[in-house]
């Protein structure tokens, strides 16, 4: 069994959604491994990672709506607010989206379904830099 680990660096743009599916799978085909698993981790608590469609955008779009209702900025619930009116929905976001995802690896590249990317959610209002930990473990 081997191990390879990655790192990079995501700029978003504030909330929404950012395309690392060719990131991901760059690390994947620099493992060198073949069959296994690729672990995929955001070192943030505001910032979560979804494995959602890709093709149509109005998905994703979709869920930040949803997203918006179910947790708005502001709420009078919130009594942490340091960094702002979208402190702590954006850690609700997160826990609600989660920090980590894994995929299985075949033939040296993530096995996604046709329609599957992999995407950071920014869950602040500002742009941000998060960082980003790829783990591949398998077979060669």
């Amino acid at each position: 069994m081997q191990t390879s680990q990655q790192r990079f660096e995501v700029a978003t743009r504030g909330r929404g959604t950012t395309n690392i599916t060719a990131q991901v799978q760059e690390a994947v085909r620099d493992s060198e491994i073949r069959t296994g698993l690729c672990h995929v981790f955001v070192q943030h608590t505001s910032a979560s990672l979804i494995l959602c469609e890709n093709a149509d955008p109005t998905v994703r779009r979709d869920l930040e709506a949803f997203l918006g209702r179910l947790v708005p900025d502001g709420d009078a619930l919130f009594r942490h607010t340091a960094e702002g009116a979208d402190d702590m929905p954006a850690h609700v976001r997160s826990i609600l989206t989660n920090m980590d995802l894994t995929l299985p690896v075949a033939d040296g590249r993530c096995a996604l379904g046709t329609w599957q990317g992999v995407f950071l959610y920014e869950h602040r209002t500002d742009a941000q830099r998060r960082q980003v930990v790829v783990t591949v473990q398998g077979k060669t």
